[in-house]
């Protein structure tokens, strides 16, 4: 059985102590954290395995993109 791979964006910040906060928009209260941005990333792939096990495919939104606002 051939398992589908998914794609899911995350949203990468540095917070004030230095450390990356990741966010998956498309997936409810999907966040992680992590010193380097690959322990970041590590840590964000299973954050996603829980929260798809936890809600399943119905509360995967669609990702449209960000945009940058100059004010």
């Amino acid at each position: 059985m051939e398992v589908t791979k998914r794609e899911f964006y995350v949203i990468i910040e540095r917070d004030e102590d230095g450390s990356y906060v990741g966010e998956v928009p498309q997936l409810k209260a999907c966040y992680s954290q992590g010193e380097t941005i690959d322990e970041l990333l590590a840590n964000i792939k299973e954050v996603i395995e829980l929260c798809l096990e936890e809600e399943g495919d119905q509360n995967i939104s669609e990702f449209v993109g960000i945009q940058k606002v100059v004010i």
